[in-house]
């Protein structure tokens, strides 16, 4: 069991402490997990980023070890238009195991807040989303995963409460996943979306393209920020994995290691 996608106190959003949510991981059966902090940057440049600082990352980080567990150290850095640069800024300044790329802002909202939402329909809603997770894809060549694809769905401020289903968005789902595939680039299965928008982020049909189309690198993540979520619905993701891939992925040292399932 793994779970490539967690974030403590690090992280602007969290209160976690991260020698508990690693004890918790140990004590659930996992082997093997990553922390990913937010290094959060606004689709506007003059907003204020969410950003750690890299002497508290290695306070929380450095020293940590759990006897069975192997822990990893990584960042979800939030993919704009524009801080391509900054990514490999922070790369240079400090080694990680591995690189969760992320889109949390469009046209100056976070869709999981209700701005985003107003005047759009949903359709509408999951459309330009997913416009603009194009536009970052083509733009940047310094992560490793794609993490949840369809965040947008996430938020409870959907008015539909409905998750964004890939024959819904077909062509453009198509376009974000060949760029993915042509620069090398994995995706994530975001376990959070399970009891938020009724499906996995993303869920299998979005998978099966993605192997159709010649991706190989896919990660799991609950995207946990205590420790109740730590590993939670991973091995059913696992399950969607051992059928459509017969792998999962970890990484060391931003290299993939392919567990056959």
């Amino acid at each position: 069991m793994f779970d490539f996608h967690m974030h403590s106190r690090v992280s602007f959003d969290s209160e976690g402490d991260a020698r508990r949510m690693a004890e918790t991981a140990r004590a659930r059966g996992l082997r093997e997990i990553c922390f990913t902090d937010h290094y959060d940057y606004h689709d506007i440049r003059e907003e204020t980023p969410d950003l750690f600082t890299l002497a508290r990352y290695a306070e929380a980080y450095d020293g940590l070890a759990v006897e069975g567990l192997t822990v990893r150290r990584g960042v979800e850095y939030g993919l704009t238009l524009w801080n391509a640069p900054e990514l490999k800024e922070l790369l240079a300044a400090r080694r990680f195991d591995f690189v969760i790329g992320s889109v949390h802002f469009v046209d100056g909202f976070d869709p999981y807040y209700p701005n985003f939402w107003q005047g759009k329909t949903v359709e509408q809603a999951f459309e330009r989303y997913l416009e603009h997770t194009l536009d970052c894809v083509r733009i940047h060549a310094d992560y490793d995963v794609l993490g949840h694809l369809n965040y947008v769905c996430k938020s409870e401020h959907n008015p539909s409460h409905a998750p964004l289903r890939y024959a819904d968005h077909r062509e453009i789902c198509d376009e974000i996943l060949r760029e993915l595939v042509r620069r090398g680039k994995g995706m994530e299965i975001n376990t959070s979306g399970v009891d938020r928008a009724g499906a996995f982020l993303p869920d299998a049909a979005f998978l099966r393209r993605f192997r159709e189309l010649g991706g190989e690198i896919v990660t799991v993540g609950s995207d946990a920020h205590d420790e109740a979520r730590v590993g939670q619905y991973v091995s059913q993701a696992l399950d969607i994995l051992r059928e459509i891939f017969g792998y999962v992925c970890t990484f060391e040292d931003r290299r993939p290691i392919f567990h056959r399932l």
